[in-house]
């Protein structure tokens, strides 16, 4: 114990300073791990030792990365996408993994270990792709939802390259064989997990769940991950298949938002550890005695994967510009590469300058990603000339909906407060455009009717389309002072007879708020005593003022109206709060839905608690739909009640069948 302490405390603290400085920064935080890695490996200073004890822990890594990836994934979703999925994101692993298996073997090196590497390339960067787009509020554009297809297809295609590479390992058995076996234990394996696994996964849970205890639940998921991976390798596939099916089993469950909570405080630092324990394989002699040919690999990897992307996005007939976006986006390795290479390493299918290479090539094309994301609509301009025009596609979808509008009101933040202020809006027949950069939320909103667009209300060009100029007020939903400060410079620059209404937590901020231009200030604490006052006055027989007399009179009549709201990746709630809380859920039907051509009447929703609050067909100019009508591809049921329920509700309609018993 003693020996290994100051070599976990060199540990630790080369990864706390290289963490935070990463982050300062602003640039990956895996970059930091390998930058330990290579620091500390046998490479360079040799403090960390090449032990196989030190190889299986950092595995672990991998388990809880491809765990948290199952998560993600819900089989009634993945289903009603699979032509979107199969289709372009199909296409570009293909294309990529082909072409890349071509060259490598052109290079010199043998099948498996040209397998790898195209393996590895063909992935790109989920996490450094989504949190830009999201970032930059692209994730609902063209070229965003292309990209987050693309990406998608790549983390499910894993999961077979996770059972190939172990058998390509296998040097003295027949291929065939080998590879055959391996993917009928993969099937198998999942048709009994989701056949029989399903019927016992929602009651231990529940059972779990009931008595209360954090520790408890947090043993529980570790044990159930563990067990499946441990099942998988003594099937004689990866801990890493068995990690992600568990994932997928728990995200059909109700306890899917608390598990992904509760694991990643161990998901962070085991990944930590095996990106450190990636970048001891990096060897910076050999590294800069190919230098040159390592910048030539970069450039032609970037080169050709853009090329690719774009080409195949031009396939299906998007315009060049949005092919281009979409190429320079994913144009990148990802961290299922190093996942890729750290097992062919260990299935002894690629080592020495080939591995070097590749993993260096990897890396430098993350630290370029983010600049070529950032600037992906500029190049494309320089490139296509034509697609000038449809730059800025998220502020023209916001002028289109806000041009026709006057004396209207802007909202900015579509959460609860948002939405229910705008059914007061609505009620009154007063128009608004509301505003908000939450993905989740706004598609929803949006699919049920709701006047709702992506935008950063901070930004003078979002203001501008969404009607600044002929707008009779703009409300501040949500409780953010600074970000009401960058709106309120905006407003006062260029519209200052723009009165601003701006929503507070409490009165502390109240004076430079109105400094700042705020017309009124409300603070929820002092709004909520004088509600409770108003309420205290009414049950002694106190006269109330008009305002207060409609809000009163508006709840008891329209109570139904302001029960559930649309429920956002940004709604932190407590989970056992959650599951019980009413909100509003948005499902489409899309191709192949088990809905399309029956009626709701028929689909018997209420067994699963809910109520259908709206049915809405797209350009249907009026028609009226209801329960009793044929449902067709394209339409949007507004249902309403607890999270279980919803699930549920959302299987029967696309897949016609419970996804939990």
């Amino acid at each position: 114990m003693f020996d290994t302490l100051p070599l976990i405390l060199i540990l630790l603290i080369s990864s706390v300073l290289a963490v935070a400085l990463f982050r300062a920064l602003r640039i990956p935080l895996m970059l930091a791990y390998f930058l330990v890695g290579l620091l500390l490996g046998q490479h360079a200073t040799g403090l960390l030792p090449d032990n196989e004890a030190g190889r299986e822990l950092a595995e672990f890594g991998i388990v809880f990365l491809m765990f948290s990836i199952g998560l993600e994934f819900s089989l009634p979703q993945l289903y009603a996408m699979r032509n979107k999925l199969l289709g372009l994101g199909g296409a570009q692993v293909f294309f990529t993994l082909a072409i890349t298996m071509g060259i490598t073997k052109l290079a010199g090196l043998d099948w498996p270990a040209a397998f790898v590497i195209g393996s590895a390339l063909t992935m790109s960067s989920t996490a450094i792709v989504s949190k830009i787009l999201a970032e930059r509020i692209d994730l609902n554009s063209r070229h965003g939802r292309l990209s987050i297809g693309v990406l998608l297809f790549q983390d499910i295609i894993v999961v077979p390259v996770l059972v190939i590479i172990p058998a390509l390992g296998n040097a003295n058995a027949d291929l065939f064989n080998v590879l055959s076996i391996a993917l009928l234990k993969a099937a198998a394996m999942l048709l009994f997990l989701f056949t029989i696994g399903k019927w016992l996964i929602n009651p231990w849970f529940n059972l779990v769940a009931a008595q209360r205890s954090r520790e408890l639940f947090v043993m529980n998921v570790l044990m159930v991950t563990l067990l499946l991976a441990y099942a998988s390798n003594l099937a004689g596939l990866s801990y890493a298949l068995g990690a992600f099916i568990a994932g997928m089993l728990i995200s059909e469950t109700k306890y899917r938002y608390q598990v992904e909570s509760d694991i990643s405080p161990f998901r962070d630092i085991l990944l930590g550890l095996f990106f450190i324990s990636v970048g001891t394989l990096l060897n910076l002699q050999q590294v800069m005695h190919h230098i040159g040919l390592i910048l030539l690999v970069l450039f032609c990897f970037i080169l050709f994967k853009a090329l690719i992307v774009a080409a195949l996005v031009r396939a299906v007939k998007y315009e060049t510009g949005v092919a281009i976006r979409t190429g320079l986006i994913l144009a990148q390795a990802g961290e299922f590469g190093f996942v890729i290479l750290a097992l062919g390493t260990e299935q002894q299918l690629i080592s020495g300058e080939p591995l070097q290479i590749i993993l260096v090539v990897a890396l430098l094309s993350m630290v370029i990603a983010p600049i070529l994301i950032q600037y992906n609509g500029r190049i494309a301009r320089r490139l296509v000339s034509s697609y000038t025009r449809n730059s800025g596609q998220v502020v023209q979808d916001i002028d289109d909906a806000g041009k026709h509008l006057n004396n209207h009101v802007i909202l900015c933040g579509y959460g609860r407060s948002g939405q229910y202020l705008g059914r007061f809006l609505k009620e009154e027949n007063i128009p608004y455009i509301a505003l908000d950069i939450d993905a989740a939320r706004v598609l929803e909103a949006a699919a049920a009717g709701d006047n709702v667009m992506y935008g950063d209300a901070g930004r003078r060009v979002v203001l501008e389309a969404a009607g600044g100029a002929r707008a009779k007020a703009l409300i501040v939903s949500y409780a953010d002072n600074r970000a009401a400060m960058k709106i309120l410079h905006i407003v006062q620059e260029k519209y200052p007879h723009l009165p601003v209404i701006v929503r507070t937590v409490d009165d502390t901020n109240m004076d430079s708020l109105r400094e700042a231009g705020a017309a009124e200030v409300v603070p929820e604490i002092l709004e909520g005593s004088l509600m409770l006052a108003s309420h205290a006055l009414m049950l002694l027989g106190v006269p109330l003022n008009r305002v207060v007399k409609r809000i009163r009179l508006f709840r008891e009549e329209r109570y139904k109206l302001f029960k559930g709201y649309f429920h956002g990746v940004s709604d932190a709630e407590d989970e056992n709060i959650a599951n019980q809380q009413v909100r509003l859920h948005s499902v489409i039907i899309s191709a192949g839905a088990y809905a399309i051509g029956r009626r709701l009447a028929d689909m018997q929703l209420d067994q699963f608690e809910v109520e259908v609050k709206s049915i809405r067909r797209p350009n249907s100019n009026g028609a009226h739909i209801d329960n009793n009508s044929p449902l067709a591809e394209g339409d949007v049921i507004v249902l309403l009640g607890q999270p279980t329920g919803l699930t549920n509700a959302q299987n029967a309609i696309l897949i016609g069948r419970l996804a939990n018993k």
